[in-house]
C-alpha cells in the first residue's frame, strides 16, 4: 500500500470526531412532537442555514422561533437544545488517534456548527488536541461555500494538495475535492481505519 503524504488534516466534528448528535437530536424532537422525522430534519437543516444561525448572523432564539412557526414543535430553547446536545458523544478511539498525530502534522476541526460547539467543548474539552478550530458560527462561512476550505488552509499555512479533509457528508467531501484537498469520506470505523492507513504510514516515515 503506497504511503500518502500530508502536512495537515482537517476533521469534521459531528459524524466524525463525535456521533452525529445534531441529526439524532432533531429526530428525537420530531418523535416527541409526533412529527415525521425525515420531514422535520429536512426543515430544520434548511432553517439553521436560512436563519443565519449556522454562520453566526442570528441568535439561537431565531432558529427555534422559525422551527416552531413552521412545524409546531413545543418546548423552550434550552429544552430543545438539550435534546440535541445529549446525543453528541465523543468517539474516544478517534480522539486517541488525533492525540497520536500531534506533533507530526497540523490538526484542525472544520465544522458547520453553531455556538453549541463551544458548549460541547466546555463539556468534553477536546479543542486542546487541535492547532485550529474553524467553526462556521465564528468564521461566518459554512462548508456549503467551497471557499471555506481555502480560508482554513490559508490560516494553517498549507497548500490544498498537502491537506486531508475527513467528513461524513459526501457534499462536503466533493466541495473539498473541488478545491484540491485530499479527502476521506467517513462511513464507519473499520472503513476509516483502512482508508487512513496510507496517511498514517506517511506520517510515521523516518
Amino acid at each position: 500500500m503506497q504511503m500518502a503524504h500530508v502536512d495537515g488534516i482537517l476533521f469534521d466534528f459531528g459524524g466524525v470526531l463525535a456521533s452525529e448528535g445534531y441529526r439524532r437530536g432533531l429526530r428525537a424532537i420530531a418523535r416527541a412532537n409526533a412529527l415525521d422525522p425525515d420531514a422535520f430534519e429536512k426543515t430544520a437543516e434548511a432553517q439553521i442555514f436560512l436563519s443565519g444561525y449556522l454562520t453566526g448572523h442570528a441568535h439561537e432564539a431565531e432558529y427555534w422561533r422559525r422551527l416552531r412557526e413552521q412545524t409546531g414543535i413545543s418546548g423552550g430553547d434550552a429544552e430543545l437544545r438539550g435534546m440535541i446536545l445529549r446525543h453528541f458523544t465523543l468517539r474516544n478511539w478517534m480522539i486517541d488517534l488525533v492525540r497520536g498525530l500531534r506533533g507530526r502534522v497540523k490538526l484542525a476541526i472544520l465544522s458547520d456548527q453553531t455556538d453549541w460547539l463551544d458548549e460541547l467543548e466546555a463539556r468534553f474539552g477536546f479543542f486542546r488536541y487541535f492547532d485550529h478550530v474553524f467553526n462556521s458560527y465564528h468564521t461566518g462561512k459554512s462548508k456549503l461555500d467551497p471557499s471555506a476550505f481555502d480560508d482554513a488552509l490559508r490560516v494553517m499555512g498549507i497548500p490544498a494538495p498537502r491537506a486531508l479533509f475527513v467528513d461524513d457528508r459526501i457534499g462536503n467531501i466533493e466541495r473539498a475535492a473541488s478545491r484540491g484537498l485530499q479527502t476521506l469520506h467517513y462511513r464507519g470505523k473499520k472503513d476509516f481505519m483502512e482508508a487512513f492507513l496510507p496517511f498514517r504510514q506517511g506520517l510515521e516515515r523516518p
